[in-house]
């Protein structure tokens, strides 16, 4: 829920695809490089721009897949549902250079997984329309300890699009919940963090906004060029009343362009 989301940052976008099936490598490999502007954490009014290499690694197995939008382990799959455990994350924010944080421990990264009921709503040779259900634990570290930061889930519509001269659009809209520990790791002020115009706060669980994604891509044989636009809405949120939120809503801006050097001779069916 900081920054930008550990995939959007990889791949520089989530990618869309179209909904009939396609022969395509087992697995490709590529590098590239990613612009991206993200606030500290939603809510914050700090933003900061980065220029990052994206390494590049799709497997498109049976079980186990890796591609630009996650990694995941396939449990079930049907014509209209599929269980899968996905893994996300989030960098980590130095709180020195923001004053609502200063004197305040950085926010260490984070590490999401869990299990993710993905349904079909609709599909047609063009478009995807589905339900994605992911319920996630979070664990941060400092690279020294390691400790739970709570819980997650974040309901979802995803619209895959097919659009026209080999562009792919993606719009997703969901809203995101969590517990207290997860929403008391960015948002809680410790009475030992008081300073003027920061008073201690507790943070219950429940609501923690919405977010809304648009995503656009193509593929240049061998280039993949793709960008994305991410709002944050905190309107209603169970910590806006916080005193490290600054606004309610944020904008995370991204374009991403990799060269795919390698893939594999094997070719499997797939609906990306």
């Amino acid at each position: 829920m900081r920054g930008a989301h550990w995939a959007l940052i990889l791949a520089g976008v989530t990618l869309a695809s179209p909904a009939r099936a396609e022969m395509l490598p087992l697995w490709e490999a590529g590098v590239g490089a990613a612009a991206i502007t993200f606030p500290d954490y939603r809510g914050s009014s700090r933003h900061h721009g980065y220029l990052l290499p994206v390494p590049v690694f799709i497997y498109r197995g049976d079980v186990f897949q890796i591609d630009r939008e996650k990694i995941r382990g396939l449990l079930l799959k049907s014509e209209r549902a599929e269980l899968d455990v996905s893994i996300n994350g989030s960098v980590p924010i130095r709180s020195e250079g923001n004053p609502v944080r200063a004197g305040m421990p950085d926010l260490d990264p984070t590490l999401e997984i869990g299990p993710s009921l993905n349904l079909s709503l609709a599909k047609s040779e063009h478009a995807k329309l589905a339900l994605r259900l992911p319920l996630r634990a979070v664990i941060a570290s400092n690279f020294r300890s390691v400790h739970s930061a709570g819980v997650l889930a974040n309901p979802n519509l995803n619209l895959d699009l097919k659009a026209v001269q080999g562009w792919r659009m993606g719009l997703v809209a969901g809203a995101l919940f969590a517990d207290r520990r997860y929403h008391d790791h960015f948002y809680g002020v410790a009475p030992e963090y008081v300073r003027p115009g920061r008073p201690a706060y507790r943070v219950p669980g429940g609501y923690s906004g919405a977010q809304f994604i648009a995503a656009i891509s193509r593929r240049f044989e061998p280039v993949w060029v793709a960008g994305f636009v991410k709002a944050d809405v905190l309107n209603g949120a169970a910590f806006a009343s916080s005193p490290l939120v600054e606004r309610r809503n944020n904008l995370s801006v991204g374009i991403a362009v990799t060269w795919v050097f390698a893939q594999s001779g094997t070719r499997v069916e797939r609906n990306e």
